[in-house]
């Protein structure tokens, strides 16, 4: 795998307060995107608006790895109230359909 190819970073993990874990994310924007964040999803539970699952677009593995490795990162999450260790998980697309309404 090149350092050239967009990798997606899967995170899974609960928060204390999920409005003042947004904030805190939010106050994250250009941090992320300087080290290679693309795009940022973000999910949570139907039933637990804090328990979360963000999907990110990353420049490439290497660089994905060293942001989640990071102490900063660490440092961050347990300041915007992140319980516990993250679930992360490192994918390549292989397939995708997108629909449509002329389907």
């Amino acid at each position: 795998m090149t350092s050239a190819t967009t990798i997606n970073v899967l995170i899974h993990h609960e928060v204390a307060d999920y409005t003042a874990w947004k904030a805190a994310f939010d106050s994250g924007f250009d941090w992320r995107r300087k080290n290679g964040e693309h795009s940022c999803r973000i999910f949570h539970s139907a039933e637990n608006v804090n328990d979360l699952t963000l999907l990110f677009e990353w420049e490439s593995l290497e660089k994905a790895r060293a942001f989640i490795a990071s102490d900063e990162l660490k440092a961050k999450m347990a300041s915007a109230g992140v319980k516990g260790s993250p679930r992360v998980d490192f994918l390549t697309e292989v397939h995708s359909v997108r629909r449509s309404a002329a389907d």
